[in-house]
């Protein structure tokens, strides 16, 4: 289902809401079990950095997992993550729940994904993106497969494609050149 970069470039030009899986995607994918039965991940610092460019150019932004734990919880917070859904085991849900809450269409909505869960997702989004790293059925579904793998810049790249299409990527540059601004 791959499509040119015209075509990838025009969909993305029409995103309101990004949603992303988070184990492999957010994440390289590995779970390290801890005490209690908690469990933790590690996060890329530039997809996160990404995410804030995307949120103050305006983006929606929702994560749709479905494990729960308390470093996406933690994560999602620092970042400013407009929607959490955990334990999401049937995505569809939580899905038309933030859509419907963001009155957007899925036109307008870029979903992430890596796996087959995300599959029912990729199949509605106006863009569809698979990591690099994602499994041959996700990567069947979508309209673009990112060059980083999940939890290794996947975001950032799919948030500056976004920016740029949107051309709301110099004006997201433009504090960088201001001095004392980060």
């Amino acid at each position: 289902m791959n499509k040119t970069r015209d075509e990838v470039i025009a969909r993305a030009a029409k995103i309101k809401l990004l949603v992303m899986d988070c184990d492999g995607v957010l994440t390289d994918g590995r779970i390290i079990p801890m005490p209690e039965g908690e469990e933790t991940k590690q996060f890329d610092s530039k997809d996160g950095h990404g995410l804030r460019m995307a949120s103050r150019a305006g983006l929606r932004l929702a994560i749709i997992s479905g494990r729960k734990s308390f470093a996406v919880r933690a994560r999602a917070e620092d970042l400013g993550i407009h929607h959490l859904y955990e334990k999401a085991y049937n995505k569809l849900e939580p899905f038309k729940e933030v859509t419907d809450a963001e009155g957007v269409v899925f036109d307008e909505v870029c979903v992430m994904g890596d796996d087959v869960t995300d599959i029912p997702l990729l199949r509605r989004a106006g863009l569809a993106i698979a990591v690099a790293d994602a499994m041959e059925d996700a990567r069947a579904h979508a309209h673009y497969v990112t060059e980083h793998a999940g939890g290794k810049g996947a975001v950032r790249e799919v948030v500056e494609l976004i920016l740029k299409a949107q051309d709301r990527w110099a004006a997201a540059m433009e504090r960088y050149y201001e001095e004392g601004l980060s």
